[in-house]
């Protein structure tokens, strides 16, 4: 076998892995999952920030706007 024929399945085989590796980070980053490879990952949950006073009663506020909204809709179901 000649040196050009083993030259190419050698590059063949690293050509193929680099495309699958560049496939699979696209993914990854389209699906916002990370790149690298899974055992080194460690799956954190995203840290939430403190809310203030003022955003927490927005909050509330809006919720209570929300159940009093439902409340209305399902009454008039029942009627």
């Amino acid at each position: 076998m000649g040196f050009d024929r083993i030259a190419n399945m050698v590059l063949r085989r690293l050509i193929g892995r680099a495309v699958n590796a560049g496939v699979n980070a696209g993914i990854n980053a389209v699906a916002k999952r990370g790149g690298g490879k899974k055992s080194s990952r460690v799956d954190h949950p995203p840290q939430r920030a403190e809310r203030t006073p003022e955003e927490q009663a927005e909050r509330e506020r809006i919720r209570a706007v929300r159940q009093a909204r439902r409340a209305r809709r399902a009454q008039q179901d029942q009627s």
